[in-house]
């Protein structure tokens, strides 16, 4: 058991969530009971989630979606009320950590997804060195992004969104999770011959084509499954804590 100041201290020294400029803000958003033994993770703090979490008896939820964001409504009704209502009630601690979370290096986002797909990093692009560039670990190519697509879906249990912008072997992959479809441009000036996000809007499809990179549209919630719980786990074995993962079903 741990007071919720050192459980803080510990994700912050981790995530160092000031060096970002975020769209919400990261760490402690709901302070819940001092004591803290039990860590629930998540991709967002759902009220699914929540209600899970509750009955884990948790002390305190760490996710990657959090309950507050830059220009959102700022009343407490419906859906927040709902969400709120529940963790005051049970005292529980809500952190939250955004773009420190897609950003670390091992267990961030971006390096887990890179893990589950058998990916090595070596470099960064786009706002704030967020997005990943690399290639797959062996080093070998990807026949056609075809073949790159049928190997996400068996490694992400979802088919992906493709728009085969380039024909022949892929080597040069860049992946930013969750909505970083609007830094295809980027990925494409850093030399990527195919790019991995969540999401797909309409102008990428166009892009794709005109320039012959392949893009490649996973899944918001299937890229980011796997920070959260990284991060929680590395934190609560470090603090002596339990945790555990709750992954509440999301098509998206």
């Amino acid at each position: 058991m741990v007071h919720r100041e050192q459980l803080t201290g510990a994700f912050d020294q981790l995530l160092q969530p000031a060096r970002f400029k975020d769209y919400g803000p990261n760490g402690l958003q709901v302070e819940g009971r001092d004591d803290v033994h039990r860590i629930v993770s998540g991709v967002t703090a759902s009220r699914a989630l929540i209600e899970a979490a509750i009955a884990e008896q948790a002390d305190a939820i760490v996710v990657h979606h959090g309950l507050f964001w830059r220009g959102q409504d700022g009343r407490v009704t419906g859906w927040m009320k709902q969400r709120l209502a529940l963790l005051l009630a049970h005292d529980i601690n809500l952190f939250a950590f955004h773009l420190p979370l897609d950003a670390h290096p091992e267990l961030g986002n971006n390096a887990q997804l890179a893990r589950v797909l058998d990916l090595r990093a070596d470099g960064r692009f786009g706002e704030q060195d967020l997005g990943f560039l690399g290639a797959r670990s062996d080093g070998s190519a990807f026949a056609d992004a075809g073949a790159l697509a049928a190997h996400v879906e068996r490694a992400l249990g979802r088919k992906p969104i493709l728009v085969e912008g380039r024909t022949g072997p892929i080597t040069r992959l860049a992946w930013c999770t969750g909505g970083a479809q609007g830094w295809f441009e980027d990925a494409i000036a850093a030399g990527a011959q195919a790019f991995l996000t969540g999401e797909i809007s309409e102008p990428q499809a166009h892009y794709a084509r005109e320039c012959g990179v392949s893009f490649l549209a996973c899944g918001h919630h299937a890229t980011e499954r796997y920070g959260a719980p990284a991060v929680a786990q590395h934190v609560a074995q470090a603090l002596g804590l339990e945790h555990r993962f709750i992954d509440v079903d999301n098509p998206a």
